[in-house]
């Protein structure tokens, strides 16, 4: 059934649509349920966020500031090269219309970075106390931060010509030249100097898992052999298995903390807008 909200009326096939949407998520997350009382409650969701994004909505299309036309400009110019089916050839009212819906959905951007910038810094203790609740999701697993170089044995290079290109760079090693400047120029993956960052076990294939975690940092390996082709790797730290500091971890917890204040600063607001709303069915 067509709702008003506010006296704008949300056609029925946009309920449905957001329904479609949360069934297979609510359907994995809740297996055990009925599934009449579950389609009840796809059905319920599915009406409440519809009418939070046109609450939404109305509430930033009602903010007498304008848009900065550049900015207008460039989002529309990014939707229009984005919008399936267009050649640069868009009608004046096609080209319009599309100029009120980003216009839009910046106000709405708008409106919900201003709601977060109130959001004050989560403090020191509660990043203390979230650390100590959630100690368990802070274990990790040993780690190494590895670098290789690899020369691939595909459909264009054969085994022996992968394994003396590999000796190549394994010679210019042994006579000093720095491990990345060599990966840089010999490895079939250059870059960054061959760096793979930090890993766990069970990350990589097994042949070059057993290597690296077998060696310790600035060592360097022999010539080995993967699936891909032939490597030599070293090892640039390791950092054992077990608990992260807070320090650690610091950054990362106020980011979760940041985000859960503001998207509850965004709840609440919401919630004010649905409090003043007028919400009913859609006259015939």
């Amino acid at each position: 059934m067509p709702l008003e909200v506010n006296g704008e009326t949300i056609d029925d096939s946009l309920i449905r649509q957001e329904a479609r949407a949360l069934r297979p998520r609510m359907m994995e997350a809740m297996v055990e349920d009925d599934p009449v009382a579950l389609e009840m409650r796809v059905r319920e969701w599915a009406r409440e966020n519809v009418i939070e994004r046109v609450l939404l909505r109305q509430a930033a299309a009602a903010d007498p500031e304008p848009i900065a036309a550049e900015l207008l400009e460039k989002a529309v110019a990014q939707a229009r090269g984005q919008t399936p089916g267009q050649s640069g050839c868009i009608f004046p009212a096609a080209d319009e219309a599309l100029r009120r819906e980003v216009e839009l959905q910046l106000r709405v951007d708008r409106l919900v970075e201003r709601l977060g910038a109130r959001v004050s810094a989560p403090r020191h203790k509660d990043v203390v106390e979230y650390y100590r609740k959630h100690k368990q999701s802070f274990f990790t697993a040993e780690m190494v931060h590895a670098a290789h170089i690899v020369r691939n044995v595909d459909e264009n290079t054969d085994e022996a010509a992968a394994l003396a290109a590999i000796r190549e760079a394994e010679a210019e090693l042994r006579h000093g030249v720095p491990f990345a400047e060599v990966a840089d120029r010999r490895s079939d993956c250059p870059g960054r100097g061959g760096d793979l960052g930090w890993f766990a076990a069970g990350q990589m294939v097994d042949e070059f898992d057993k290597r690296v975690f077998a060696m310790q940092p600035g060592e360097v390996s022999e010539i080995f052999r993967s699936p891909f082709g032939f490597h030599i790797a070293t090892v640039r730290e390791r950092r054992p298995a077990g608990l992260r500091s807070l320090e650690e971890v610091r950054d990362q917890i106020e980011a979760t903390l940041l985000a859960e204040k503001r998207q509850r600063a965004l709840e609440q607001f919401l919630d004010r807008l649905r409090a003043r709303a007028d919400i009913q069915p859609a006259k015939a």
